[in-house]
């Protein structure tokens, strides 16, 4: 039985498939369904998990390369709450681009974990190194 680390069965069979420059996607809650990927659904309530528990908790376990986001989420956020969102990141390389093309990675990656984050345009690409 596993007693630390990531606990989810789904989380970890994900993770156990991604290789390098592989890449994961960490979804807010609104974030559209992918019949082409798999998808683990996190979502609780409003903001729980979020996607910085979920990148924080998964950094223990998966070697981050870069990071993509919608470069959209800086004007829909307040810098106080973007600040917030992408403190888990810190130290990695993040390449924001619009959501259109950000969504264009989505069908390539392993898989999908859809949070409660409400965080706007707080959906985030994962590639391993």
């Amino acid at each position: 039985m596993l007693k630390t680390g990531i606990l989810n069965p789904a989380v970890l069979s994900l993770l156990a498939r991604v290789r390098h420059t592989n890449t994961l996607v960490i979804a807010d809650r609104g974030f559209p369904f992918w019949p082409e990927i798999e998808t683990v659904d996190l979502s609780l309530v409003d903001d729980v998990p979020t996607v910085a528990q979920v990148v924080t908790a998964l950094r223990e376990n998966f070697v981050i390369g870069r990071v993509f986001a919608a470069e959209e989420a800086k004007g829909a956020n307040a810098p106080n709450k973007l600040d917030s969102h992408l403190a888990a990141l810190a130290g990695l390389p993040i390449s924001f681009e619009p959501h259109v093309a950000f969504k264009k990675r989505v069908p390539h990656a392993i898989g999908l974990i859809r949070t409660g984050d409400t965080t706007q345009y707080g959906n985030l690409i994962l590639e391993s190194a």
